[in-house]
């Protein structure tokens, strides 16, 4: 894929230059600076798709089998989402916040090897149930993701109303009422994806593997974040608690769900990504 890299250049680029447009409209309110980043984001989203499509042509699968890939696909669902909720809402700030952590991730692929895949991963591993495990695992780290961008958005938003800050663009960031309810939403998309990814991978384990893995880091790091998420749709819906604990609930599983990407595989016997 090496004569298709100038397209992944070129789109960091824009993506970059885009969030420096919608950094104006955060500080200054400018909204040709918002309306400029928004097209230009929708640029990024149309070159990132175009790329992504063309590897999935060219190996006849989706691109997802290292962790980086799957960081790449991650992005790609975080512009794509961010685009139509900004679209649809009036939660302007949100692409802004959702599409830092965007850019950190098309970053990371950027200057990962490209390549990155254990011998063992492509000779034992491509299964169609390996497939969809990782695939469901992927999803459910976007919408985890997008959960946390709105509770740290409902967050500071709680902050500046409770110290009485002025801000004239605060109507901008969404009621909170909206942004408890968006976080909560995509908590609940993102919990049966990774049951569905953990029960998938066991599954997998006992065919390819021939032993148990129940004590692999990545696997326990992957039940922890399922706990806590777990947990906070318990807070939310059945004690019925809002507010600035739910918004820190949520933060705090997210870096937990961070060490479970980023950390736990390093310490994993078997798991690349």
């Amino acid at each position: 894929m090496q004569d298709m890299d100038w397209i992944y250049e070129i789109t960091v680029i824009l993506y970059a230059i885009s969030l420096l447009g919608y950094f104006i409209d955060f500080l200054q309110n400018n909204r040709k600076a918002n309306r400029f980043a928004f097209w230009l984001l929708s640029i990024v989203w149309a070159l990132q798709t175009t790329y992504f499509l063309i590897r999935v042509f060219k190996y006849n699968q989706v691109p997802i089998l290292s962790p980086f890939e799957g960081l790449y696909l991650v992005s790609l669902i975080i512009i794509t989402l961010s685009l139509l909720i900004n679209w649809f809402s009036q939660i302007d700030f949100f692409v802004f916040f959702a599409n830092i952590i965007g850019f950190i991730m098309m970053s990371v692929h950027l200057f990962s090897r490209e390549n990155e895949l254990s011998p063992f991963i492509t000779e034992t591993m491509t299964t169609e149930l390996f497939f969809m495990h990782i695939a469901m695992a992927f999803l459910a780290y976007a919408a985890f993701t997008l959960s946390f961008v709105f509770a740290l958005m409902y967050f500071i938003q709680y902050e500046i109303i409770k110290n009485k800050l002025s801000l004239k663009r605060l109507g901008r960031f969404g009621s909170l009422t909206e942004l408890d309810r968006l976080s909560a939403f995509f908590t609940m998309i993102g919990v049966p994806l990774l049951l569905v990814s953990l029960i998938w991978g066991l599954i997998w384990s006992q065919l390819a593997l021939e032993h148990i893995v129940y004590f692999d880091a990545k696997v326990v790091t992957s039940i922890i974040v399922l706990i806590a998420y777990c947990g906070y749709l318990y807070v939310k819906f059945m004690r019925r608690e809002q507010g600035k604990k739910l918004a820190l609930i949520n933060i705090a599983a997210f870096l937990l769900l961070l060490i479970n990407i980023f950390l736990s595989r390093s310490f994993s016997k078997f798991h690349w990504w």
